[in-house]
């Protein structure tokens, strides 16, 4: 089988298409490992009757995700390039349909309906707020992105089953930080972390409907609202191809 590693805005994937639809989360473990391609998560490709394809989406713990914003657009790309999709591409996710538009080595996601789990409460001196946008994240609102904290970000993982994001608003662009569940640690970009800041500060009126957004990678994705549809953009990265027996 040949697996193929690709890099979005910091996170990292190993992708395959097959034709058998069945549990890859020993594998994942396996090939998201360090000795093998050092990713964040594992994406199978499956066959659809209706839609390009069916993503079967894997942390690099072996769990499953339902959503992953940066993964749609590895995975878009991936199918574009592997004859599994044209440039416009929908697929199944365990939250639903995705489409999504690749252009060169820019990607745009059409992301799916967010919702509220829980509104605005302060704990341990934090403004939070948690939102679904596909996986479910805690949002807090800071002044410097120095107070992420691991410590803090471990507790709320584990109260809210969620991930958490630290975001700051800056000259009209946002900069966010985020823990990640499945990984248990901070990784370089999360989208849906990214999208679910950018509907908080939306919503409390400290952005506009279209920005630029920077994750700890520092690598540009950026966020619109547009007929109450959200869009996720940005460049991702074929890195390489690998056989693995």
């Amino acid at each position: 089988m040949i697996y193929t590693k690709y890099d979005a805005s910091g996170n990292d994937f190993v992708i395959f298409y097959t034709e058998e639809e069945k549990d890859y989360s020993e594998l994942a473990i396996k090939l998201c490992a360090k000795e093998e391609f050092d990713t964040d998560g594992l994406i199978a490709l499956v066959p659809h009757a209706t839609l390009d394809f069916k993503w079967l989406f894997y942390n690099n713990d072996g769990t499953r995700a339902a959503m992953c914003g940066n993964g749609t657009r590895a995975v878009a790309h991936y199918a574009y390039n592997n004859n599994i999709a044209g440039n416009k591409c929908t697929f199944l996710t365990d939250a639903g349909e995705i489409s999504c538009e690749v252009n060169g080595n820019i990607v745009q996601t059409e992301m799916t309906d967010a919702f509220v789990i829980k509104e605005a409460f302060i704990q341990d001196g934090y403004d939070c707020y948690i939102i679904n946008t596909g996986v479910p994240h805690v949002v807090i609102i800071c002044e410097n992105l120095d107070e992420f904290n691991l410590e803090v970000c471990n507790k709320f993982r584990k109260q809210y089953d969620a991930n958490v994001n630290f975001v700051k608003v800056q000259d009209g662009k946002l900069y966010v930080r985020t823990f990640e569940r499945g990984i248990e640690n901070e990784t370089l970009a999360c989208g849906t972390g990214m999208v679910a800041c950018f509907i908080r500060t939306l919503q409390l009126g400290l952005i506009g409907s279209s920005i630029e957004v920077y994750p700890k990678s520092n690598e540009l994705i950026n966020i619109k609202k547009e007929n109450n549809i959200i869009y996720f953009t940005g460049a991702v990265k074929y890195m390489f191809e690998k056989e693995y027996k």
